[in-house]
């Protein structure tokens, strides 16, 4: 009977070892929530042939999410409202660590006002997330936001890749110069590149996560 039972104990601490063993194995395999969503691997590539910068900052500078921030958007690439009356933009990027190593996978959140604008706080008009591809891209096609009171047009951002801290950001445009003097919370390393691109514009910002 003794030795059965020390058998037996034995079997029960190997199982007990397993379980602790299996339990990360697992958790690694669902892979880390990253703003709150699910980390499923990379997007499709999407192709946008964009070429990293020869040097990267140590990170992008973070910048307050305001107050109409709201989780868990939809996932999706368009934001676009039928109806609109804003201008088109496609604002793509990549996100990048300071070595300048695409960052597959990440996870880009982004919102910002309408053509008034004002912000939808009831539901998600004009915000979404979406994952980076394998090149670290992302594209996302919606409007021109426009200022408000004590605010310069800009595109709130929050992004995290799996073995990084979370960025929260903001992002402006080159073209409003005056509008962009006079907001305190401005700063031109934020400064996205803008150009035409048939009847609305193109603009890339590149995001540099810290690790």
């Amino acid at each position: 009977m003794k030795r059965r039972s020390v058998t037996r104990r034995r079997a029960l601490a190997g199982l007990a070892c397993a379980g602790a063993m299996a339990t990360p194995a697992m958790a690694r395999a669902a892979g880390p929530a990253l703003l709150g969503y699910p980390s499923s691997g990379p997007a499709a590539g999407r192709g946008l042939g964009l070429v990293p910068p020869l040097s990267c900052t140590p990170g992008t500078r973070p910048l307050t999410a305001g107050p109409f921030y709201t989780p868990q958007t939809p996932r999706r690439t368009s934001l676009r409202e039928p109806g609109t009356a804003g201008e088109p933009l496609v604002f793509e990027g990549l996100v990048l660590a300071s070595d300048c190593r695409p960052l597959a996978g990440a996870v880009i959140d982004i919102w910002h006002s309408d053509e008034r604008g004002r912000y939808d706080n009831a539901g998600f008009r004009y915000r979404g997330h979406q994952y980076t591809d394998a090149a670290g891209a992302f594209m996302f096609e919606t409007i021109r936001p426009v200022r408000y009171s004590g605010r310069t047009p800009h595109i709130h951002v929050k992004v995290q890749g799996e073995a990084t801290r979370p960025l929260t950001t903001q992002v402006y445009f080159p073209d409003m110069a005056e509008a962009n003097a006079r907001d305190r919370i401005f700063r031109d390393d934020l400064v996205m590149r803008l150009e035409r691109s048939g009847e609305g514009w193109r603009g890339r910002f590149d995001f540099v996560l810290e690790p």
